[in-house]
């Protein structure tokens, strides 16, 4: 079947009822709507309301605290751990990167680390906030455990992702948001979704050989780090996924590794958690902390520009930056509308249902 077109408002309008209906503030339900849907317009489709039915389910077994008391339990001038309470992470990033960014605002760059929290959308959402202000912003968090590490049959690592947003001055600004595997697990749900394959190099099977079988973490499976094998590189991408675990739960109090919180809220909590949650890092960094920022926005207009206007490969019409498609994406997806496949129109026409709130 064809995916469905939804408005931006439409569906705007049912994810802010859900999380008013859950005993989000309304500013809270502001906010986690604003993050979530930020990714179905960026084309992160993984990540988007096809996850709102996930949150309502950690909601009702209590793993989600719609009121949470935010707090910082541990500062300096320039760094800070935030426990989140087991709050939305969509809202509990937002605020950690507030807190980063006033940091910034005071002595030049502001570093939180937060523990007890949860799924915090796309990471790019996060990191893009510093724009405005003429900072650069950073955000990752750790996830569960799906990924393998190079050589391992174990499954270790989450997806682990890490976004990084630099300003510009009249060039669009460099926005990376990438998840620290081959392909994140929205990909193979989205797969799933579409009953289709999935790349070789994406995910290998339980004994650690190559697959293309989208459903193959059900069956003990695991996902790959970036690069898919050791003579690819695999390496260096199970490298960045541990950086990612240390920076957002070891540092923080979180659990981390293959104790960090399934999203699923049909799986088991892991036994003998270290930590608080899923753990996440931001940070902030003021651009006239280094050098007057309009210099470095001209310079970094220069740099986009260059890029841009590369010589393409022949068959190809440009060469991209860091963030070009999901800008395009999201200016085309505001006028046209979101498509979303009919699996996840069924599980939304469900929870419509459910808690009786129109899509």
């Amino acid at each position: 079947m064809s995916d469905k077109i939804y408005s931006y408002q439409q569906l705007y309008q049912f994810a802010l009822h859900v999380f008013k209906t859950m005993g989000c503030s309304e500013a809270d339900a502001i906010l986690a709507t604003d993050v979530l849907l930020s990714a179905d317009l960026r084309g992160i489709d993984s990540h988007g309301i096809a996850r709102l039915v996930g949150y309502v389910r950690l909601w009702e077994v209590g793993r989600i605290n719609p009121t949470p008391n935010i707090q910082i339990v541990h500062e300096t001038p320039s760094t800070a751990v935030v426990d989140g309470d087991k709050g939305l992470g969509l809202v509990v990033a937002p605020r950690a990167m507030q807190i980063a960014m006033e940091k910034a605002k005071q002595v030049g760059t502001g570093w939180v680390s937060v523990k007890n929290s949860n799924h915090f959308g796309i990471a790019g959402y996060h990191a893009m906030m510093a724009l405005s202000q003429d900072m650069i912003g950073m955000a990752m968090t750790n996830a569960s455990a799906l990924v393998a590490p190079t050589y391992s049959a174990e499954k270790l690592l989450g997806t682990n992702p890490i976004a990084v947003a630099v300003p510009a001055g009249n060039q669009a600004p460099f926005v990376a948001d990438f998840a620290t595997t081959t392909a994140a697990n929205g990909k193979l749900e989205i797969a799933q979704r579409n009953n289709a394959p999935i790349p070789t190099g994406w995910a290998q099977d339980a004994q650690g050989n190559p697959t293309t079988d989208a459903a193959i973490l059900k069956k003990g499976g695991a996902l790959l780090p970036l690069g898919s094998e050791k003579e690819q590189g695999s390496h260096k991408g199970y490298a960045l996924g541990s950086i990612v675990d240390i920076f957002s739960g070891v540092l923080s109090g979180a659990s981390f590794g293959p104790w960090a919180p399934p999203f699923p809220a049909y799986v088991a909590m892991p036994e003998n958690m270290p930590g608080e949650g899923l753990g996440h890092f931001v940070g902030a960094m003021r651009i006239d902390a280094f050098r007057p920022a309009k210099d470095f926005k001209d310079n970094m207009d220069k740099w986009l520009n260059r890029f841009r206007t590369a010589t393409p490969i022949e068959g190809k019409d440009q060469v991209y930056v860091a963030g070009d498609l999901e800008r395009i994406m999201e200016a085309a997806r505001k006028k046209e509308g979101i498509p979303l496949v009919m699996e996840v129109v069924k599980d939304l026409e469900a929870l419509s249902s459910k808690m009786n709130i129109p899509l």
